[in-house]
């Protein structure tokens, strides 16, 4: 692997630590972006990663760690898709080779990892909450530490910044804010926010007007006492006026820009004076997303991340065409976004809504076909379900489109506004179980188990595309309360699809395979491994049988009844939590009977599972196929005294 490490550049690497950054003369600085950014793009052609973000904060994060004295001074980095400048400038240059690999760095700042990463993150728009926490940490311990939150102006638009402001403000925070503006989360953002700060940056009366009042009372400052007492009314007084800040200043901070987010040593003078101003400060600076990459810049969704080794010059992607081989499963996503345009087309009734992810939850079909009937609400997950239920109290069925780990953000919205009511919302919950190179903080593993406690809900699982299908189609006529279909991150089997849709009994799993003593009950696609286990089994002579259960909420009693009577030892299977999960459904069934098998629950452990591919962390944990075909002849021997 080592002849694929690219190298940095001379200044580059010489830079262990901000220690070793603050040994260079500020005029060194722009050499230090120009080669951060180089090693960005040659590391993320070669191993992947996210992108856009970090190559447009590299001027900022060299600004940041030459005036701040971290890890003294407090960083915290909203979202940390942008860090990746900030971890090779604190010490990770080095091993930065493993970023989001097995047993390598994080692809976000991770407490655990460095001590320069001071909070871990992973979901948007946390930073001002955290750094708020620790400013008033610092002011309990009457310490002289800085506090710098840095977010885009996409997780601006969510309610828990707005929250964390509004406290600051109040609270006369010593803490600085950076507003990343560059118009883009991972899609385009949306919302009056937008169009707020869009105004605030292009308005040129607004900029030729700032300036020539800052002319007019830097001459004022300069005439005596009174005039300057005078002066800083009349700035004050002026800028309330006339600045688009007065959003900032409403909630308490003193308003800084808009400035250029890439002339590092105008960074670097502008954080120098801020150091020094007392209170919450805003500072907002433009930026470009991809910045340095021209493909990455014109097409900045797809240059959020790439996966796969590209050429750092044109873009184009260096995997080799293989056309022998079939043409790809599609991904789970993609099946769902067809799907949901094809019923869209039947029922005028039905709508959709995403919470900032079009593309990530595969919504841009149904946005470009019925505009009028699908809605990218920002990064704002309650709202996206008390939406919805809005949309559903006046007779629309609403299909909300919402990653696993996005939908924790929304429970209450879910308990109190949909199932209290009785309202039939379909959550279309994407990236459910392990995601892969995410890790810890986008893992779909709570989903099943959080909403198995809350009444009025259908839980399902696809084993197959095929069945995602029929499950929204069952859904889209079920009236009786919500319904949650949730299904994983990546492809799906590749199955020849019918073109018509058909029902779904609820709450009724299905038998895929007779055996002997042991009995597999799967729920969702995870279920593949149950099927290749079986078959490897087979040819070693033992029969286990399968059953794709479909639902975990209502539970099949029925079959499992038939279960019980017929098999010695139960496995249940699930890409999700086991507490609380599918298999706790299944025990709490059984556990009344007096002749009931023997159970094993086969799930996600009651811990933080790392980043890695998802086959890895499926056999690290022991739910691979390996992991379940151990098990059943771990169990087989236990019975038969071995």
């Amino acid at each position: 692997m080592e002849s694929s490490k690219p190298k940095p550049g001379a200044l580059l690497g010489s830079i262990d630590s901000p220690a070793d950054l603050k040994k260079l003369k500020p005029e060194q600085l722009q050499d230090v972006c120009d080669e951060l950014r180089q090693f960005i793009i040659d590391m993320v052609s070669v191993h992947g990663g996210h992108f856009g973000a970090s190559l447009g904060v590299v001027e900022l994060t060299t600004a940041l760690h030459y005036v701040y004295d971290t890890p003294k001074d407090l960083l915290v980095w909203d979202v940390g898709h942008q860090a990746y400048g900030h971890k090779i400038l604190t010490g990770r240059r080095g091993k930065f080779h493993t970023n989001r690999q097995y047993g390598g760095l994080s692809g976000f700042p991770k407490r655990s990892e460095s001590e320069y990463d001071t909070f871990g993150v992973g979901h948007s728009s946390t930073s001002i909450s955290a750094a708020l926490g620790m400013a008033v940490a610092r002011d309990l311990d009457k310490s002289d530490k800085k506090v710098v939150a840095v977010i885009g102006d996409g997780a601006m638009t969510a309610g828990l910044a707005f929250e964390a402001m509004n406290n600051a403000g109040a609270m006369n925070s010593d803490i600085l804010v950076i507003l990343n503006d560059n118009n883009m989360s991972i899609d385009p953002n949306v919302g009056a926010l937008k169009e707020y700060l869009a105004d605030i940056t292009t308005s040129k009366t607004f900029n030729k007007m700032r300036d020539e009042m800052y002319d007019m009372l830097g001459h004022f400052k300069s005439a005596g006492e009174k005039m300057r007492k005078i002066a800083s009314r009349l700035e004050k007084a002026m800028m309330a006026a006339l600045t688009p800040g007065s959003l900032f200043r409403s909630l308490g901070f003193k308003y800084y820009g808009p400035t250029d987010g890439h002339d590092v040593d105008g960074l670097r003078r502008m954080l120098e004076d801020l150091k020094e101003v007392k209170g919450p400060k805003l500072l907002h600076i433009v930026t470009v997303k991809g910045k340095g990459f021209a493909p990455a810049e014109r097409e900045q969704t797809k240059w959020h991340a790439s996966s796969s080794p590209f050429d750092k010059i044109t873009g184009k992607s260096l995997v080799e065409p293989k056309p022998a081989i079939p043409k790809p499963a599609p991904k789970y996503q993609d099946v769902f976004g067809e799907a949901l345009v094809e019923l869209a087309a039947k029922d005028e009734n039905i709508v959709s809504m995403t919470p900032a992810m079009p593309s990530g939850s595969s919504l841009w079909p149904m946005m470009n076909t019925f505009p009028e009937r699908s809605f990218d609400v920002g990064i704002a997950e309650q709202h996206a379900v008390t939406f919805a239920a809005g949309l559903a109290s006046e007779g629309k069925k609403p299909f909300c489109a919402i990653y696993s780990s996005f939908l924790q953000r929304g429970y209450d919205q879910l308990v109190h506004d949909v199932a209290i009511q009785k309202l039939p919302v379909v959550f279309c919950i994407d990236r459910a179980g392990l995601v892969g190179a995410d890790g810890p903080t986008h893992h779909g593993a709570y989903d099943t188990s959080y909403m198995r406690a809350v009444p009025n809900m259908v839980i399902s699982s696809p084993l197959n595309e095929q069945d995602l299908r029929d499950m929204m189609f069952t859904a889209s006529n079920f009236s009786e309360g919500a319904w949650a279909i949730r299904y994983p991150r990546g492809r799906a089997t590749g199955m020849e699809i019918r073109e018509e849709f058909h029902p779904i009994e609820i709450g009724k799993g299905i038998e895929l395979r007779k055996g002997e003593d042991m009995a597999v009950l799967s729920f969702g696609p995870i279920g593949k491994y149950a099927t290749e286990a079986a078959e490897i089994l087979s040819d070693e002579g033992i029969e286990i049988g399968h059953f794709d259960m479909r639902f975990a909420k209502p539970l099949d009693t029925e079959l499992i009844d038939e279960i019980c009577l017929t098999y010695d030892h139960i496995i249940t299977l699930e890409d999700g939590a086991k507490l609380g999960g599918f298999g706790s459904a299944v025990a709490e069934y059984i556990a009344e009977k007096s002749n009931r098998p023997t159970l094993k629950i086969m799930g996600i452990p009651d811990r933080i599972i790392e980043h890695g591919t998802q086959e890895e962390l499926h056999e690290e944990i022991g739910i691979g196929v390996t992991g379940l075909i151990e098990m059943v002849k771990e169990k087989l021997n236990k019975k038969v005294g071995l």
